[in-house]
């Protein structure tokens, strides 16, 4: 495996930000928004225009001198840095290489250009182990756009879960965000901060990614009003806050983006965590989201039960019985404040199948959710393509 850099190049009015030279880099490619991939070098001549970058590997840009993209280790080139552009360097440290993927797919997408919220400049490095990744520090999206030819024009935000500990980035993340690109739908896999920050950075992460995907609708070739949301485990708890929280005050920070809507048009939860309330909570979601010892106050309002209203959007649920992590009654729960709501839902309730299953292929009609979660895509017109 090979190291890489980020290297974003965004607009600013004011003067250019500088960061600590990258330790280690191969190869960046970027992007305008049109859709025509540029080195760096090619970047640099269009300036302020570009809005976003990516590694590449070494063998896509064999033909790319590192001196020509990067202007040198140490020496970046000024029309870089003018007052109207300015270079973020990020270590790869704070990047990892997506599990599952090889960088030469996926655009990696810094979901807070202008600074994380909160950052804590003493937390240690991001690490990525057995696939799963730990202590975010950087939140992004990596973008697995949907094949040009089959593309219908619907994005999904996935959220992978793990507790609010750890983030399970290949099954519940990129192995889920090439099933949906298989059907036309693109990807963004979300990485987002854990335990070492709390509520309410989960909720600021994924809402602030539903508003930067709609605001780049365009540039993505996606329709502002076809944007979802799936999340597995604490992912589907992240992914619920979304769909009941997305307009709540804590979600907001200030910046100019906070003017997009960051409502999802639909969200599947997948043995989601629901409740922060016993009996049925997964204590250790609870705990590294809201402390060992939080409120009554505010177990209720992470209780997401709770948190439904008529504008919530459309819902699917997948659970089973034999789920002893995150029982059955979470989504029995959220299903009952859907229908009192009158939000449209789905449930499905399945005999097989322990907790964590994503997409394993030995469970019998457990094993079929992806194919109703299709249907019940299918079924509202999030599948349809769009009328140009």
């Amino acid at each position: 495996m090979y190291t890489t850099t980020l290297i974003l190049v965004l607009t600013f009015t004011g003067a250019p930000l500088l960061s600590a030279q990258p330790a280690t880099y191969d190869a960046i490619v970027a992007g305008d928004g049109s859709g025509t991939h540029k080195t760096i070098q090619e970047a640099i001549n269009v300036g302020s225009r570009v809005s976003w970058a990516k590694p590449i590997s070494s063998a896509a840009a064999a033909a790319i001198s590192a001196t020509a993209v990067l202007g040198g280790v140490e020496a970046w080139d000024p029309r870089l840095t003018p007052a109207h552009a300015s270079a973020i360097k990020v270590n790869a440290s704070q990047l990892p290489q997506a599990p599952g993927l090889t960088e030469s797919v996926a655009q990696i997408i810094p979901i807070w250009p202008e600074g994380v919220p909160g950052a804590k400049a003493s937390a240690g490095p991001e690490r990525v182990e057995d696939a799963r990744v730990y202590n975010v520090q950087v939140p992004t999206l990596t973008y697995l756009a949907a094949p040009l030819a089959t593309s219908i024009g619907t994005a999904v935000i996935i959220c992978p879960g793990g507790a609010y500990a750890r983030l399970a980035f290949d099954k519940e993340g990129t192995d889920v965000g090439k099933r949906l690109n298989a059907i036309g739908i693109s990807a963004f896999i979300l990485k987002y901060r854990l335990a070492e920050y709390g509520h309410p950075a989960p909720l600021q992460d994924v809402v602030r990614a539903i508003r930067l995907v709609r605001s780049r609708a365009e540039e993505y070739g996606i329709e502002p009003g076809r944007i979802g949301v799936l999340g597995f485990s604490a992912g589907g708890h992240v992914a619920a806050t979304a769909a009941t929280m997305f307009d709540a005050v804590e979600s907001r920070t200030g910046a100019q983006l906070d003017r997009v809507s960051g409502r999802p048009d639909f969200a599947a939860l997948i043995y989601p965590v629901i409740t922060m309330k016993d009996p049925f909570v997964h204590k250790g979601s609870r705990d590294n989201l809201l402390g060992k010892n939080p409120s009554s106050a505010l177990i209720d309002a992470l209780s997401l039960e709770l948190r439904v209203t008529k504008n919530t959007p459309p819902v699917f649920l997948v659970h089973t019985e034999e789920d002893t992590t995150v029982p059955v009654e979470n989504s029995l729960a959220f299903y009952e404040a859907l229908r009192t709501a009158a939000v449209p839902a789905e449930l499905h309730v399945y005999a097989k199948g322990a907790h964590g299953f994503a997409l394993a292929e030995d469970l019998g009609p457990t094993s079929e959710w992806p194919k109703r979660f299709e249907e019940w895509m299918r079924s509202h017109g999030w599948l349809d393509k769009p009328r140009r």
